[in-house]
């Protein structure tokens, strides 16, 4: 998942950057509006953590704006204001999620998955594909119960096409899942990545289109 962490408390986005990186997740950083706006321009994001209080704006006015343009992003706010008529501005705004500083990690990144399933138009934490059955909170995989073990560059790949199933991804978008702007990506990255599931779920579980991409049909 490639997440837009828009945050300008250094100590607080370090950390949470970190985190998320950590659980496979691909994380750019933005520490006012108007980096925020210049990448929500030129990437498309599995979700935003926004922070409110930004050194050169509103972090509110930010998602009433994406908004008004039409992107349908899962916003998640993180904030320090933790007055109920803030929280309601925030979800009037078209949040999808608020919540208050300081907050636990571990929930805080169970809550992006979870939005994202559902804008994916798959709310359901476990799901199946032939004989797999996919935990989607855990991000693992199973095969009459026995775990097939995926790196978490595996699991990004696998999931965003899983989440997309019936549709062909390029490279270039499977790419943009993966990494954040100041990743190295190596030219043959994607190409690994489905040759490595395909040995471990089967040849048949990811189709390539040529010159088009790949898909979970």
């Amino acid at each position: 998942m490639r997440v837009l962490l828009v945050e300008d408390e250094a100590d607080i986005a370090d950390a949470l950057q970190r985190f998320l990186q950590a659980q496979g997740h691909a994380v750019d950083l933005a520490r006012d509006v108007a980096d925020a706006e210049a990448a929500l321009a030129v990437a498309e994001f599995d979700a935003v953590l926004l922070d409110l209080s930004l050194p050169d704006g509103s972090g509110l006015e930010l998602l009433r704006r994406e908004r008004r343009r039409g992107n349908r992003v899962p916003v998640l706010i993180a904030t320090a204001r933790d007055q109920i008529e803030d929280r309601i501005a925030g979800l009037d705004a078209g949040a999808d999620d608020y919540v208050v500083k300081p907050y636990d990690l571990g929930e805080l990144e169970a809550r992006l998955r979870a939005h994202r399933r559902r804008a994916s138009g798959d709310p359901a934490a476990e799901t199946f594909l032939g004989d797999l059955r996919i935990d989607r909170i855990g991000a693992r995989l199973f095969r009459d119960e026995a775990e097939i073990r995926l790196t978490s560059r595996e699991w990004a790949v696998f999931e965003a096409l899983l989440s997309s199933r019936g549709r062909v991804l390029s490279k270039q978008v499977l790419e943009e899942r993966l990494y954040a702007f100041d990743d190295a990506i190596e030219g043959n990255a994607v190409e690994v990545y489905v040759s490595r599931l395909r040995t471990k779920l089967g040849s048949s579980v990811i189709e390539t289109r040529r010159g088009l991409g790949y898909l979970i049909p």
